[in-house]
């Protein structure tokens, strides 16, 4: 069958899977433009590496099984990039630091790298991110700062640490990319770019390979523009060659609605755009319950008086890096945060983590039954770029507001899913995120594909 040339395929997965399938378009054509779109790309702050050569051998491989009829699933010859932070074999790991620089070469694929090239896909290189994942703003001073993909009256912040991920998604250089998610890294930037972003509950992928930041709240997560697609990777990343998800009705669901903590500070039209999306889920047949949801007055009490775990598990990891002469080499606002946890103190560790184990365990209660919770993945859009670069006291303060809603889920280890539910009077997106308890990612998935288009209001 003669082969089609298609320009900004990167819009879905599934369906560029489908067409590289069928014989419509070829994995070496397809891959020769995905590289070619990154060169012309007017961000260069987006991409750190493009793995050029290795994305043309993969390509060549995929056209060649394709042609065969040895197709290794739905994704094969679809494009892949990850957050600097997933070991890829011959290159330094950098975790979007200057310090990394020079560190030795992986050996080996990270485990869900390999995972992602035995189902075929393509990896065309590394995407920007957060030095060492540690804020939810996204800037980088040492690598550049992506362009959130809807600024138009001037740059916005990608939202962080997934920066790279986000932007190289909405912008359609690729259909998917894989991020990492501690406090909303995989959400947030999602949510500020008007795309979907899943992540997990915790355990449910290999983390072999990944440069951690906390090894308690760390999880993974795929960034894409849709659920269908995310489900996809998912089962890729677990091994699987198609997913055994499959949509959940949304009947007689249970919604919970925090009336706490989530709408603080809320701008005018996240507000009205949640509401309105949790008008069409109610009017699809789910049942909408707000509550007090008395698990996140705990969340904030407990770390208001002890601490994070995030901020110690963050200063036992860089402590020598912080303290030592490669701090002058690092964004000061991430060494400033580190240091921050430099008197915390062993009890304080330990209360948080035995606290955390009581508040999941009656989080999970409360959202038994496959009930799920939903609410503003983010209470505010994407502020300007240079208004945080130029105030550290303002950049503090979003930083924590933009924290503020999804961190929760990473310490109760929800799995969550952000879904846009429109934009602003100035085209600013907004979101939604259902999250469900630990170790019902199938069950918060299934509800997700079904749920998409009425959040999204594209039922018909």
């Amino acid at each position: 069958m003669a082969t089609r040339s298609l320009t900004g395929l990167a819009g879905s997965a599934l369906q560029t899977g489908a067409l590289l399938g069928s014989g419509a378009i070829d994995a070496e054509t397809l891959t020769a433009q995905t590289l070619a779109g990154i060169a012309a790309c007017d961000d260069p702050a987006i991409f750190t590496v493009v793995t050029a050569q290795r994305a043309r051998a993969e390509a060549r491989a995929s056209a060649l099984r394709l042609r065969e009829g040895r197709a290794r699933g739905p994704l094969d010859g679809v494009a892949v990039a990850w957050k600097d932070l997933f070991d890829i074999a011959g290159l330094a790991t950098t975790a979007g630091s200057r310090v990394l620089a020079e560190a030795p070469a992986a050996t080996q694929d990270a485990a869900v790298v390999a995972r992602l090239r035995d189902a075929g896909m393509v990896c065309v290189g590394r995407v920007n991110m957060t030095e060492f994942a540690y804020s939810g703003i996204g800037l980088n001073p040492h690598y550049g700062t992506p362009r959130n993909a809807h600024s138009a009256d001037a740059p916005r912040v990608p939202g962080g640490s997934s920066s790279g991920s986000a932007v190289a998604v909405a912008r359609g250089l690729v259909p998917v990319s894989i991020g990492s998610d501690t406090g909303g890294s995989v959400r947030i930037p999602a949510a500020y770019n008007g795309i979907v972003g899943y992540k997990t509950s915790g355990g449910r992928y290999p983390m072999h390979g990944v440069f951690p930041l906390s090894h308690t709240l760390d999880t993974l997560g795929v960034l894409a523009r849709s659920v269908g697609d995310a489900v996809a990777v998912d089962a890729a990343l677990r091994g699987a060659v198609v997913p055994d998800v499959r949509a959940r009705a949304l009947a007689g669901v249970r919604v919970l609605v925090p009336r706490n903590v989530v709408f603080d500070d809320i701008e005018p039209a996240v507000a009205a755009n949640f509401a309105d999306a949790i008008t069409r889920l109610a009017q699809a047949g789910a049942v909408i319950e707000p509550t007090q949801f008395a698990p996140f007055d705990d969340v904030l009490a407990l770390l208001a008086r002890h601490g994070t775990i995030v901020a110690a598990e963050a200063y036992a990891l860089h402590k020598a890096r912080v303290e030592g002469p490669e701090a002058d080499a690092m964004d000061q606002r991430v060494v400033t945060r580190i240091r921050l946890a430099s008197k915390f103190a062993l009890p304080d560790y330990i209360a948080l983590l035995q606290a955390r184990g009581r508040l999941i365990a009656q989080a999970a209660s409360l959202l038994a039954g496959g009930s799920v919770i939903a609410f503003p993945t983010i209470a505010h859009t994407a502020p300007r770029i240079a208004d945080l670069q130029a105030d550290d006291a303002l950049f503090w303060r979003y930083n924590a507001r933009t924290l503020r809603n999804t961190m929760l889920g990473n310490f109760l280890d929800w799995c969550g899913v952000t879904v846009p539910t429109g934009v602003d009077t100035a085209g600013l997106p907004t979101s939604l995120l259902l999250s469900g308890a630990p170790g019902a990612d199938d069950a918060l998935l299934a509800l997700a594909l079904t749920a998409e288009p009425v959040i999204r209001g594209d039922a018909t």
